[in-house]
């Protein structure tokens, strides 16, 4: 297994993105085998894969606040498309220089797959751990309707995804940041919610991976549906995780980033 890197992922507004105003993290290495990009899911921040990034010191990794998140909250207009446009920016950046992987975490797996396919020339490899697809297979449970409140359906979002207690141990000004993430994440929701599907998953022409935790459920579900939906898309386990595994087992993620990434480039 490779040691964590000693240098750490700084989340700093920087001019290798072309979109004025994205706060974009980037750590780099000497001879990297290839950039990842990283995309996180809703009501998070690029500096979440801190973790992660410290264990793939052969690449170059590079995060980001998707607009409307944290750093990048002053960006608009929301929604997938416009996300989509800003991977883009930052993938065509980084694949004038090196190969290019995406990571997608969560909702950040639904940018990474939309950037993948409308882009298929620049990306080589994409990654996601539990994204959701509901276009692909609804999930059974459903979730009250979606209120105008921004600020309440933040609260009410974290609190469902991570714990009562969690959002208990928050003090005062991280709730408050995390509250004004609302209409970011009501924009994830909505697009989420959607019937129509924003892409064909079909069409897919390079190798990708989707991720899930070690507990039956939707996402292993799904990622079943997606290996019939195209041959370029396997599965994978990861254990112990839960659905936070950049936090919570980086060290087995990005070991399967990096197998992953072996395959892909011994089959070119």
């Amino acid at each position: 297994m490779t040691s964590p890197s000693t240098t750490p992922l700084r989340l700093h507004f920087t001019s290798i993105s072309p979109v004025k105003g994205l706060a974009v993290a980037e750590r780099r290495v000497a001879s990297p085998e290839a950039s990842i990009i990283c995309v996180h899911g809703a009501l998070d921040r690029g500096g979440s894969f801190s973790r992660l990034a410290r264990r793939l010191d052969t690449y170059d990794v590079v995060a980001y606040d998707r607009r409307g998140y944290q750093g990048s909250r002053g960006l608009a207009p929301l929604g997938l498309d416009r996300h989509v446009d800003d991977l883009c920016a930052l993938v065509a950046h980084e694949a004038s220089e090196r190969p290019v992987i995406l990571f997608g975490h969560s909702f950040g797996g639904v940018v990474t797959f939309g950037a993948a396919l409308r882009d298929p020339s620049r990306v080589q490899l994409v990654v996601n751990y539990e994204s959701p697809y509901p276009w692909l297979l609804r999930r059974q449970n459903t979730h009250p309707p979606i209120t105008e409140d921004t600020k309440y359906e933040a609260e009410r979002f974290f609190r469902r995804v991570m714990s009562d207690k969690a959002w208990e141990r928050l003090g005062e000004r991280q709730r408050e940041s995390r509250r004004l993430d609302g209409p970011a994440l009501l924009a994830d929701l909505s697009t989420i919610r959607g019937n129509v599907a924003p892409y064909n998953l079909a069409t897919l022409h390079i190798p990708a991976t989707y991720a899930y935790g070690d507990a039956p459920g939707y996402y292993r579900d799904l990622g079943v549906e997606m290996k019939k939906v195209t041959p370029m898309i396997s599965t994978a386990e990861i254990h112990h995780a839960g659905h936070s595994a950049h936090l919570k087992n980086p060290d087995q993620l990005a070991a399967l980033v990096r197998e992953r990434w072996a395959v892909a480039c011994a089959s070119a």
